[in-house]
């Protein structure tokens, strides 16, 4: 018997799937993406195992930032009104009244904000300019 001691990102993303069957979270791969590389970031792996996978002692920091990103991409498909994995002025417009609002407070200049947030300047805010 051989202990496993590491987890990809595949794998985890196929347990998700397969084992836990939690439909929501499977379809947030950005979120899973992002809470794995900080997880894999938090300690020096051991060499010999690469770069692609995290060790037992860092899955539960997968799992925290796992929630927490999360809930960044709820609130970031809540914005996306066309499901494209995109956020567009308009659509950035449009939650500055309601979801932004609330989340963050009054925006005074959405056009300003939006353009700060575009980070890469292609006209519409990503997941990762978003969090």
């Amino acid at each position: 018997y051989q202990r496993r001691v590491r987890v990809s990102l595949a794998e985890i993303d196929k347990a998700l799937r397969d084992h836990l069957g939690i439909d929501a979270l499977f379809d947030a791969k950005p979120a899973i993406m992002r809470a794995f590389m900080i997880a894999k970031d938090t300690r020096n792996t051991n060499p010999s195992l690469g770069k692609d996978y995290i060790e037992f002692l860092e899955f539960r920091f997968f799992l925290r930032n796992l929630r927490q990103y999360f809930e960044y991409w709820v609130a970031f498909k809540r914005i996306d009104d066309d499901d494209d994995r995109r956020i567009s002025l308009d659509e950035f417009k449009q939650a500055v009244g309601n979801e932004l609002k609330v989340w963050v407070g009054e925006i005074r200049d959405p056009e300003a904000e939006f353009r700060k947030a575009d980070k890469n300047g292609h006209g519409m805010i990503l997941f990762r300019e978003f969090i």
